[in-house]
């Protein structure tokens, strides 16, 4: 099985926050990968990774990095795919990072999720593969729809929540 989605983060200590990404990628049975690389340290397997990632058969990239936070706008230098970025709070409460990785220049996009967003990573790159892949789409709505029932409960429980001025 190839993955079709990629979690790059800029060191291994961003793991805690990337497993959310791969915990949701996992629930929704999207095969993916995991790797450690820094555009600082690391500038040349970035660049072999970046411009070898659409002839993997890879279709979306999450990349993850705090303080300069360059590695989402270095990959998405270099491949066509859709990048994902997710500020890590590292320094700053992680504005650095966020103001680095939203900041990009015309014509080199990356699509950027809040301060360590992983989880809506995740969900943003499967909304992009379920375009074209109809059972990660149904997968998805059947996300969606728990979603809405979860809502739906807690509504529901708060009325059993009494005050003496409420109403409902």
């Amino acid at each position: 099985m190839k993955p079709l989605v990629s979690i790059i983060m800029g060191s291994t200590s961003d793991l805690p926050i990337l497993k959310k990404a791969a915990d949701f990628l996992d629930s929704m049975e999207v095969p993916f990968e995991m790797n450690a690389l820094s555009a600082h340290r690391t500038p040349h397997e970035v660049e072999q990774f970046a411009t070898e990632a659409e002839g993997r058969g890879l279709k979306v990239i999450i990349a993850a990095a705090g303080m300069a936070a360059a590695l989402p706008g270095v990959i998405a230098a270099m491949t066509p795919l859709p990048v994902i970025g997710v500020p890590i709070n590292s320094t700053l409460e992680g504005r650095d990072a966020l103001l680095s990785i939203v900041q990009m220049p015309p014509g080199i996009a990356v699509a950027t999720v809040g301060i360590n967003g992983a989880l809506n990573a995740a969900v943003l790159a499967t909304q992009m593969l379920a375009l074209t892949d109809p059972a990660i789409a149904k997968r998805f709505a059947e996300y969606r729809s728990r979603l809405s029932d979860k809502i739906v409960k807690a509504n529901n429980e708060l009325k059993e929540v009494k005050y003496k001025f409420k109403t409902n």
